[in-house]
């Protein structure tokens, strides 16, 4: 009688978090660049920091290249993170310009401790950075994304008419989604856009992802970068939103534009999905604002209570049917919330796969949020366990 009561309102509050989201979605207005020309051009630092990335980088910097936005208004810079391929080679090989490779190696040696490789990456490109314009702005992605030509201008007239400080982009998963891993990823990549997109509609901006967010240089250095957030390797992205967040919330952003959309690809392997998204996971207890944690703790808690179900079913056969109901009623709800965000991205025929992925994505969230917290991952040849973020 008590787990039933404990699940059912569990169930309860997962459902209000999840109508608020949906609430939340329906209130976002999709934003097109105006027809006219704009009254000024920023100035974008586009920050790719990659390692091990020959085979993305020369197509990730060939979208770059074909903005339809000023040459003289926009740089490149590749922070090459101690690669063990051409990746370098591959970035010199342009010969353009507008591109330019920060080697780490210049910088820092092989065997420097230090807690998050990206971070310093990102920092030393912006401190490197062409520009001192109180408009110049970094704009990050990663070396497996493809941007749209319109990507830079849309972050251009939308910055302009919102006046913002940071602005966090849509992020979406290309194909050929030819196996069920893939196609897995993708859905699962889809609920948190659509996460991220519905939250910052209310205003909490509890997501974002590093493929996709800009923001104010001057104002990066003023709120001291990535210091008191740096001793863990992720949350480049989120952390540094709390941080702009606290600072001015009004003046972080989310562009709904599908033009602004930046696409990369999902992850070859099971070991490696699992890896990504317990480093993603590692960041939960960082955030300053504590509701965040406690709607990921919930959302955790809700998840857990399948499996210590399904597992109390086993001993009381009755539950079985109480299982059964909870888990169409949690299909059901999600689905409600996550047929205008598949729209938006052009997903729809995606979610006939989202009743049988339940279980996988059940059993994928205990385990990930377990492990971001206890666990080790390895990300880009590297090793990190909770002892070494703790330090």
């Amino acid at each position: 009688m008590v787990l039933s009561l404990t699940i059912l309102l569990l169930f309860f509050l997962y459902t209000a978090l999840i109508l608020y989201y949906q609430g939340g979605w329906d209130k976002l207005r999709l934003f097109s660049k105006p027809a006219e020309k704009p009254a000024k051009h920023l100035f974008f630092t586009v920050v790719i920091p990659a390692r091990n990335e020959s085979a993305n980088i020369v197509n990730c910097l060939r979208s770059i290249l074909v903005q339809d936005y000023p040459a003289d208004r926009f740089e490149v810079i590749v922070a090459d993170d101690f690669s063990e391929d051409d990746t370098a080679d591959l970035v010199l090989s342009f010969q353009n310009p507008q591109v330019r490779l920060l080697k780490m190696s210049d910088h820092i040696t092989a065997e420097e401790k230090i807690k998050a490789h990206k971070k310093k990456s990102i920092e030393t490109a912006i401190q490197l950075s062409g520009s001192n314009e109180v408009d110049s702005w970094i704009i990050t992605t990663d070396a497996d994304c493809i941007v749209s030509p319109q990507w830079l201008s849309s972050f251009n007239a939308f910055i302009l008419e919102h006046e913002a400080d940071f602005v966090a982009g849509p992020v979406d998963y290309s194909g050929p989604f030819n196996s069920f891993l893939s196609i897995f990823q993708s859905l699962d990549f889809l609920s948190l856009q659509g996460i991220t997109g519905a939250a910052a509609a209310r205003k909490l901006h509890v997501l974002c992802n590093g493929a996709n967010i800009a923001y104010r240089k001057l104002l990066f250095n003023e709120l001291g970068g990535f210091i008191g957030i740096d001793h863990i390797a992720s949350g480049d992205d989120m952390l540094l939103m709390q941080k702009f967040y606290h600072h001015r919330p009004q003046g972080v952003q989310y562009i709904f534009c599908k033009e602004a959309i930046v696409r990369t690809t999902p992850t070859p392997t099971w070991k490696s999905f699992f890896h990504q998204r317990i480093r993603w996971a590692s960041k939960a207890d960082q955030y300053r604002d504590k509701k965040i944690f406690s709607v990921l703790l919930l959302v955790y808690l809700f998840n857990l209570s399948f499996l210590v179900l399904a597992g109390w079913s086993l001993f009381h056969p009755a539950y079985a049917w109480f299982l059964f109901s909870l888990l169409i009623s949690k299909t059901l709800l999600e689905l409600y919330f996550l047929i205008p965000v598949a729209r938006f991205f052009g997903k729809t025929t995606q979610l006939i796969w989202f009743l049988p992925a339940q279980p996988f994505h059940i059993l994928y969230t205990v385990i990930a949020g377990w492990l971001g917290k206890f666990g080790s991952y390895e990300w880009k040849g590297r090793t990190n366990t909770s002892e070494k973020r703790n330090t």
